[in-house]
């Protein structure tokens, strides 16, 4: 494919979602307007890698491959490195989320399970419906429903109270991978990223010299043709950093999430009465005269809205929109009706799971193992297990016999 045709509008798009938004940001110190090209460059290496987290899991099952699961470790372990810098360089302070083993637990079987049906994880669907995929589609459409549930519906209280359950360091902090060993979150980082070097390392010497290479094409090539599932990891895991730092400018300190951006731009559609978050906000300032006694602020009404979440999604399905339309795969995917309905399904099993466990395969996982949360690691391990119970049941067990003859 040449660069003319669908790639003539790239570098026009590239300066709307890119530098247009960065200028505004940095002339009215907007910070939550930086969202907008941290999404779009997001959801375009997602798509370029087919990241998903549903297909990484369930293809070391059905396929016998893990370079997806690679991928996404690459994700993390560059994120973790990123994080780690600007730590130490003290841009951010670190927020690892907290040991609630019960929600993990109960929202890690529910969205690995869910997540199978649908045909995608949160992000996953979000990218895939950008490009057409009905099923993505459809479960996106439940997602919200099911997130609901469990913010303001019948699972409200439940979740409020499972929340509490919790285990903490003698501090009250959350337990992370540094406060468990004792070793800077830096220096784990620098072992963990030496140790998958030397391993990759070895492997490739053991695989003995490697194939010559195709002959070099026009740089814009890489656009218009897929990634490895760990280029699109060491890209997203490197925009992770800068998401950070985005997030935490606009009154959000975490790194990249989806879950509660699908719920949240629900609700600008359906309500009215909204607590809009969209920059830090003021610090108190002190004076060394006694202040007169003045009632406390009344508490925000609505339900909240963080607008760095919502520009966030927004923008990624555009982005993912683009890299498929420059790759030739942007287009309308049918599907069977059955397999629809099963997606719906997996739409409110995944946004219900996601909710009750505060977070999805970026938040949990690409986000909190990067921040090295112990809580998030459980999350990880109930997903990758329900993934691959209902990855048997579910896909592989629909042709047994196909089954029988891969393993």
């Amino acid at each position: 494919m040449t660069t003319g045709g669908y790639g003539s509008w790239i570098l026009p798009v590239l300066v709307l979602v890119v530098v247009v938004p960065v200028a505004a940001a940095a002339y009215w110190q907007l910070w939550v307007l930086t969202a907008i090209p941290i999404g779009f460059l997001f959801g375009f290496f997602l798509q370029k890698g087919d990241l998903c987290g549903t297909s990484a899991f369930s293809e070391v099952l059905s396929a016998r491959d893990g370079s997806k699961v690679f991928g996404l470790w690459i994700a993390i372990l560059t994120a973790m490195c990123g994080f780690a810098v600007l730590d130490l360089a003290g841009l951010v302070t670190l927020n690892p989320k907290p040991l609630i083993f019960v929600n993990y637990l109960v929202g890690g079987v529910l969205f690995g399970t869910g997540m199978v049906l649908a045909g995608g994880c949160v992000s996953g669907c979000l990218y895939k419906a950008a490009t057409g995929n009905l099923n993505s589609i459809a479960a996106l459409l439940a997602m919200p429903i099911g997130i609901a549930l469990v913010e303001y519906g019948p699972l409200h209280g439940w979740h409020t109270g499972s929340k509490a359950i919790r285990v903490a360091n003698p501090d009250g902090s959350s337990v992370t991978l540094a406060s468990l060993t004792g070793l800077p979150f830096w220096s784990i980082a620098t072992f963990l990223a030496a140790g998958t070097i030397v391993i990759v390392a070895v492997r490739r010497s053991r695989r003995g010299a490697p194939k010559a290479s195709a002959p070099a094409r026009p740089w814009p090539a890489w656009l218009f043709r897929s990634w490895r599932p760990w280029q699109a990891g060491l890209a997203i895991g490197l925009l992770s950093a800068l998401a950070y730092l985005s997030s935490a400018s606009s009154g959000r300190n975490y790194p990249l999430g989806v879950t509660h951006g699908v719920l949240h731009a629900e609700l600008l559609l359906i309500e009215e009465d909204l607590n809009h978050v969209y920059q830090k906000a003021p610090k108190a300032v002190q004076s060394s005269s006694p202040a007169p006694a003045r009632e406390a602020p009344a508490k925000p009404a609505g339900k909240k809205v963080v607008w760095w979440l919502v520009l966030l999604i927004l923008s990624l399905m555009a982005g993912s929109f683009s890299s498929a339309r420059l790759s030739g795969q942007a287009r309308l995917l049918p599907k069977p009706p059955g397999q629809v309905l099963w997606a719906i399904l997996g739409g409110l099993l995944v946004g219900t799971g996601a909710a009750i466990a505060t977070g999805c395969i970026i938040g949990n996982i690409l986000s909190g193992w990067a921040l090295m949360s112990v809580g998030t690691i459980l999350f990880g391990v109930v997903v990758v297990l329900a993934n691959w119970l209902t990855t048997w049941l579910y896909l592989m067990g629909a042709d047994r016999s196909a089954w029988s003859a891969g393993s």
